[in-house]
């Protein structure tokens, strides 16, 4: 492992016999994982290394075929491990883009300075991204738009948003 390890989702279920693993990723959209494309498994603090030999959507998840494991047994024991890959295998993006786990931890404020909370997760739906902020008292779901997200900054950690009325009373 050369570079930061990032993670694209969670392994959620087992799929037929021959070790094949359901994985729900962060990103629906997601293009990273193919076949030859070295990931991590995280589980309970451990990680075990992987190459992917098959990987197909299914649904809103995607199917993949780990070299090594063969068996519904060794499958089995995936459930709820992490999957991780390292950053270099991301594809690179255009300027002003982003990956959701480079502003997990940013501190979330409103057009006049005010304090909303910490982004803790995105949340993607059919309808778009969501952050989803930790606020003092309630946990608020911010959709992940331009026009309500006016700026990232990497330096401070901090994200303004210019929230429309009502949307943090929901």
């Amino acid at each position: 492992m050369d570079g930061p390890l990032v993670p694209l989702g969670e392994i959620v279920a087992t799929h037929g016999l021959a070790g094949w693993l359901r994985l729900h990723l962060l990103n629906p959209r997601s293009e990273t994982l193919s076949a030859g494309v070295e990931v991590w498994l995280e589980l309970a603090g451990a990680r075990s290394n992987y190459r992917i030999e098959t990987a197909q959507p299914h649904g809103k998840q995607l199917l993949i075929k780990l070299r090594g494991i063969d068996h519904i047994d060794p499958a089995r024991s995936c459930i709820g491990a992490k999957l991780l890959v390292e950053e270099s295998a991301l594809a690179v993006l255009e300027s002003g883009e982003y990956y959701q786990y480079q502003v997990i931890g940013f501190e979330v404020l409103d057009t006049c300075g005010n304090k909303i909370g910490r982004l803790v997760s995105t949340w993607s739906t059919p309808g778009g991204e969501l952050y989803v902020v930790e606020g003092l008292t309630r946990e608020h779901l911010i959709p992940a738009v331009k026009e309500i997200v006016e700026k990232v900054d990497f330096i401070e950690k901090k994200i303004v948003i210019n929230p429309p009325e009502g949307l943090l009373d929901l």
